[in-house]
């Protein structure tokens, strides 16, 4: 029997101890060009054929603080990520239902609601910036979707004013806020209507719809399960007259978004291969600047990375091989790192690391990277990117278990969370156990070591952070680290012979 509870786990961490027409058109090259008319964008849909409709400056405060407070845990610095909840020290924003409630909560004797914004949709996340929020939401009419993104003055928190509104055709997928500005990202499925006509996407900023013109649209001829219009947009969160811009790729899904504090990439992955685009971005302005094509599949966000002019890639590639005697056909894993140029060329790679086993994890810092992957045990690799034309494996280690997030504490430790296992007595599998967290210590790289390891509950114990980093809470300065945690627990005593794996 087990017992499941929820707690929030909280760890005093000892540092340095735990720490994605016509003939004219050319199909099948995965590049972007412009359609050169509507025409060549609905032969290109009636070609192609469309889709089922789709089914989901860091977070520090821009003036000065006399206190402490925690943030959403991100991947670039000064490229704040969404959230549910928002703090900039002295008031929560928080995402509840319909309604996005403003709280005061420093100083504590002082802590109460001040006000409530509800709005008619499904709300995703928000930003905050000094004294302008910005809201996103869902809202479905007819049968199609539109996002919402509204941008707040919350100067007075007990009375919010909105001050700009812009709705975009589609569902949100993500965004990021760099300085001034936002940047979103929806998805519209692209598809011919019943009358065989072409649902473009629109845009509406001041009560005014502008339609996408098919001649403005960027495309891609590859798909992995269909054709989406993918629209960024950028909005300038305090010049409330200023006009968002745009830019819109017809392409497959949108799998993976990576974001630097210049590009964003987009990764679409199919038939075992990642296509990438390059979006520039500066001070508001978008521009399609480059694309390209990696073996394999990224598994997120954190499988990518730009450094020094150079984007980096971790991917899987799901090979079939067939045997001397057919009709046998084994499907082959194996693992590998990419680093391409900005004009998205490859110029180095790392290939056929750890055969028959796909990447879990991955985190890039500066001119290393560290990857784990699974099948059986958990090997915890170090990779040296310093030369691009060149990347090797510095080091690699095997335990028990694995990493499914990685983190990092310092330039030698590394924290990771996933599940402790228990290899299997028959096959080639292992059985996943309590939630883990390890602390690497990556000091000699050509060695590293697990220093030390936390297990959590047993058997079915879970932790969002596993597949959402922003569950994840970490303080250095304060040794502190937290995370939500689903507890499984055994009765050990229904079983005098010990506790079998499987359980």
């Amino acid at each position: 029997m087990k017992r499941v509870k929820v707690i929030i786990l909280m760890l005093l961490i000892v540092a340095g101890a735990f720490i994605a027409l016509g003939g004219n058109i050319e199909y099948c090259s995965g590049t972007l060009d412009k359609f050169g008319s509507y025409s060549e964008l609905k032969e290109f849909l009636q070609y192609k054929g469309s889709i089922n409709s789709l089914g989901r400056i860091s977070s520090e405060v821009w003036g000065m603080s006399k206190f402490d407070y925690s943030k959403t845990n991100i991947q670039v610095e000064g490229a704040d990520e969404a959230d549910i909840v928002k703090t900039d020290g002295e008031y929560i924003y928080l995402i509840s239902g319909q309604k996005v409630i403003i709280a005061k909560a420093y100083p504590a004797e002082e802590a109460a609601v001040l006000s409530k914004i509800t709005v008619n949709g499904t709300l995703n996340q928000l930003f905050i910036n000094s004294e302008r929020l910005v809201v996103f939401f869902e809202s479905d009419s007819e049968n199609e979707a539109k996002t919402f993104v509204e941008i707040y003055d919350v100067s007075d928190r007990s009375k919010p004013v909105r001050k700009t509104e812009v709705v975009v055709d589609g569902r949100y997928f993500s965004s990021r806020m760099i300085g001034d500005y936002v940047y979103v990202v929806v998805r519209k499925t692209a598809s011919l209507d019943n009358n065989d006509e072409v649902d473009l996407p629109k845009i509406c900023f001041e009560e005014e719809w502008k339609v996408i013109p098919a001649t403005d649209i960027y495309y891609s001829d590859i798909a992995d399960c269909g054709y989406i219009f993918t629209t960024i947009l950028t909005a300038n969160v305090f010049e409330d007259e200023q006009e968002p811009n745009d830019e819109t790729v017809l392409s497959g899904w949108a799998t993976n978004i990576y974001v630097s504090l210049e590009n964003i990439y987009l990764a679409i992955g199919y038939r075992d291969q990642t296509f990438l685009h390059r979006i520039h971005i500066e001070n508001g302005e978008i521009s399609i600047a480059a694309d390209g094509v990696v073996p394999g599949t990224a598994l997120n966000q954190f499988s990518m990375d730009e450094h020094e002019c150079y984007f980096r890639i971790a991917t899987t590639s799901r090979m079939i091989s067939l045997p001397e005697e057919p009709p046998q056909r084994l499907l082959q894993l194996q693992n590998n790192v990419y680093i391409l140029n900005m004009d998205l060329e490859i110029v180095g790679r790392l290939e056929k690391i750890a055969p028959g086993e796909s990447i879990h994890s991955a985190r890039f810092m500066e001119d290393l990277c560290y990857l784990v992957t699974f099948r059986k045990v958990d090997p915890f690799f170090v990779i040296d990117l310093s030369s691009p034309y060149s990347p090797q494996i510095l080091g690699a280690l095997k335990i028990t278990g694995y990493s499914d997030y990685l983190h990092l504490y310092d330039e030698n430790h590394v924290i990771g969370v996933g599940k402790e296992t228990i290899s299997a007595e028959m096959g080639d599998f292992s059985w996943y156990q309590g939630v883990k967290i390890s602390l690497f210590d990556v000091t000699n790289m050509s060695e590293p070591k697990e220093l030390a390891k936390y297990e959590i509950g047993d058997r079915g114990t879970d932790s969002p952070v596993l597949s959402e980093h922003k569950a994840f809470l970490f303080e250095k300065e304060k040794n502190l680290l937290a995370i939500p945690v689903s507890v499984a627990e055994i009765d050990e005593s229904r079983y005098p012979n010990g506790v079998p794996p499987y359980i």
